[in-house]
């Protein structure tokens, strides 16, 4: 799914390209940065899984953006969203590099995504953030955002069960 930048106050969420197939690699694969995602952290990346991270820029079901600073275009994290079929509701999700912590950038990214939303028409937007990610909670949180209900799953490749916290923002 393709969309126009989105613009924040720092920064730019542009289109997901081939190469940023390795930056969001860099990211989601990291014990660290990525402890909260729902995939597992591969320790090696493989042909495939490489082909599947360059593709994610002409996904049709979800928008995979990637967060730069306007000034210097220097990538800042990863962020994506979904619509469900009627527009009405607007799934969202981000992850800022570790090097960019603390600093606002994650609820910058969360806000810019949830404008763009209700400019769209959206009515909702929902947030997944696992329950012992405290900065991402917080994030939602600022953003106006309500538990409405929890879930757990099993994180892709291993055996560790995740909990999640379903946030709602009305628009």
């Amino acid at each position: 799914m393709k969309i126009k930048d989105i613009e924040t106050s720092r920064l730019l969420l542009r289109a997901f390209t081939k190469e940023d197939a390795l930056w969001a690699y860099s990211i989601w694969n990291n014990p660290e940065m990525g402890q909260y995602l729902p995939d597992e952290a591969k320790e090696e990346i493989d042909d495939e899984y490489l082909s599947m991270l360059e593709g994610l820029g002409e996904d049709e079901d979800c928008c995979y953006l990637i967060p730069v600073f306007k000034n210097s275009l220097e990538r800042v994290g990863t962020c994506s969203f979904m619509v469900s079929d009627d527009g009405k509701v607007y799934d969202i999700a981000y992850c800022v590099h570790k090097n960019f912590w603390c600093q606002g950038y994650a609820t910058e990214i969360a806000q810019g995504l949830i404008e763009y939303a209700r400019r769209q028409g959206a009515e909702k937007v929902t947030i997944y953030v696992n329950q012992e990610n405290t900065a991402s909670n917080r994030v939602a949180q600022k953003c106006g955002g309500k538990i409405v209900s929890e879930s757990t799953y099993k994180k892709r490749g291993t055996d560790i069960i995740m909990k999640d916290y379903k946030y709602e923002i009305l628009l």
